[in-house]
């Protein structure tokens, strides 16, 4: 794999604050990268997931204004894991209300799995505040999807029946027909240990999955961590059992003439199992212009070397601009 592009090496924000809304919830969001730089604003996954310092690294910190920001619920946001007022609507305005108060006029937007979903959705919402989209592993939480991991006879329960069976059985047979339903009921159990154990195996099929080759190092530092567990378990069991939120469908039929001139690029697993081929074939139709990025040994993974290349490449061309000179941080990062 010589060659390859690797990430850019690790880098601290330059500045950071809380953000509240007008309903009760905290963001915590960051900076990094010149402030000078041509703006890009990262949607993580899940929903839930929460971000790392290793996003930052797939962006040249010196072309690029990077701000990065924990979904409501998830990372360091507040209040933690929290399901009330967490709508795909409410997340949308909280991008806008970021990009506002930030001061940014226009900026890419980035995202993968979950975070793609919600790259569309805050497109087609606000068209004009985003001058490029970049994505991975196309999601749209439409039920044909949805299956593809969470049910029996989906692809994940087809190619990975040794990690789907242990989800699986935890559910009464009666409750199998509709799993996210299920274990939702499971993660409101009064019985604790059997609640968190319900958390720990919605979280570990998908880590089980998003790989080719999945290393048992990597399953063991996610699930190592509780808060992570409940936030993402919890959040994006609720919002797979509302499908986003959203209409799949209907966002396909609108979303090519939002970003008409606007450079589109799709990035995809041949064999993702979390989010299927289909839909980032399906995404590339609907929005003509599109560049689609096949990667023919990949799965879902973002830190999939092959993978981490293949984003680092497309941002790398994206933004091409000479690093102009930092200015001054903001005095109040409190916003």
């Amino acid at each position: 794999m010589s060659g390859l592009p690797t990430p850019y090496p690790e880098i601290e924000p330059r500045e950071s604050g809380m953000m509240k809304t007008a309903d009760g919830h905290s963001i915590h969001w960051e900076a990094s990268g010149n402030p000078n730089g041509a703006p890009v604003v990262f949607l993580h996954g899940g929903p839930g997931s929460g971000t790392s310092p290793w996003w930052r690294r797939l962006f040249d910190p010196d072309k690029y204004n990077i701000i990065m920001f924990d979904q409501r619920g998830a990372g360091k946001s507040t209040p933690h894991a929290s399901l009330q007022n967490n709508t795909t609507q409410h997340l949308i305005e909280d991008i806008e209300q970021l990009r506002q108060q930030l001061d940014i006029k226009q900026w890419a937007v980035f995202g993968g799995s979950w975070g793609s979903t919600l790259a569309l959705a805050y497109a087609d919402a606000h068209p004009a505040a985003v001058n490029a989209l970049v994505m991975y592993g196309i999601f749209l939480c439409r039920d044909s999807e949805l299956r593809d991991l969470y049910y029996e006879g989906g692809l994940a329960s087809k190619i990975f029946p040794d990690e789907f069976e242990p989800y699986i059985s935890l559910l009464a047979p009666e409750k199998r027909a509709n799993p996210i339903e299920g274990y939702r009921e499971l993660f409101l159990s009064p019985d604790k240990e059997k609640a968190y154990e319900a958390l720990d195996r919605w979280t570990r099929l998908e880590k089980r999955v998003t790989r080719l080759v999945v290393e048992e190092d990597v399953v063991k530092a996610a699930l190592a961590d509780p808060d992570y567990v409940l936030a993402h378990s919890l959040i994006e069991n609720h919002y797979f059992i509302n499908h986003g939120f959203i209409d799949g469908d209907a966002l396909l039929k609108t979303i090519g003439a939002k970003l008409q001139g606007k450079p589109v690029h799709i990035i995809q697993g041949r064999y993702d199992m979390v989010c299927p081929f289909i839909t980032a074939w399906e995404l590339h139709k609907a929005v003509p212009g599109s560049t689609l990025h096949i990667l023919p040994e990949c799965g879902h993974s973002a830190q999939d070397p092959k993978m981490t290349a293949a984003l680092i490449g497309v941002l790398d061309e994206l933004n091409t601009q000479k690093p102009a000179p930092a200015k001054k941080p903001r005095n109040n990062p409190e916003i």
